[in-house]
């Protein structure tokens, strides 16, 4: 048995949700099951999101279904920031109370040149970092402003603490490659059940 098995035994109820977000703007619907294996089914009409998506799915072991329909000829933003909301609100009610669980996490991922470094605390209160400066402004047709408008809407709705700092690299696709990547790990180590907790709330406070 490995230690993600192991941890699951730990759960005994499933930490799954569905949300659906329907604005003048935008239709998302999400799915993920916090104690995948990291299975992901991602259409967001945009595709470097897409490819972001699915790099937090297999490396957090989460599995996860976006769709997503938005106004994208006006431009991504209303769809990139929808998703982060509505993936928030799925993250905030898979979690449940958070008892029993690490809370924190961090991760270190490079990428050829490039190196991120992600900490996550299941805080219950919405808290972003973003010390993240690519070195071009577009990779492809996707404009890089809006990662901090997608993990800005996570942040708000999952209420969360995130830094994400991009401590060097030279291709924008790689320094945003690590960022999901080293997200999906930390977010993976902060929602394991933590065997030494048993059900306690991994606070002084007695609630996140």
């Amino acid at each position: 048995m490995t230690e993600h098995d192991s941890s699951k035994a730990l759960i005994t109820a499933p930490r799954t949700a569905e949300v659906l977000r329907q604005t003048l703007e935008t239709e998302v619907r999400v799915a993920l099951n916090l104690d995948g294996d990291g299975q992901a089914a991602i259409a967001t009409g945009v595709p470097f999101l897409d490819h972001m998506l699915d790099q937090v799915a297999r490396h957090g072991l989460i599995d996860l279904s976006i769709a997503a329909r938005g106004d994208l000829a006006i431009d991504a933003h209303h769809t990139v920031e929808d998703v982060g909301i509505t993936l928030g609100q799925a993250l905030r009610k898979a979690l449940g109370d958070k008892s029993g669980i690490v809370r924190y996490g961090h991760a270190y991922v490079p990428l050829d040149e490039a190196l991120s470094r992600v900490v996550i605390d299941l805080s219950g209160r919405p808290g972003l970092i973003f010390q993240v400066t690519f070195t071009r402004a577009r990779v492809g047709e996707f404009d890089v402003d809006l990662f901090q408008e997608f993990f800005q809407g996570l942040v708000n709705h999952a209420a969360l603490t995130l830094h994400l700092d991009n401590l060097r690299g030279t291709n924008a696709h790689h320094q945003a490659e690590t960022l999901f990547k080293a997200f999906g790990r930390a977010l993976r180590m902060a929602v394991e059940p933590d065997p030494r907790m048993a059900g306690r709330m991994p606070s002084t406070k007695g609630q996140l």
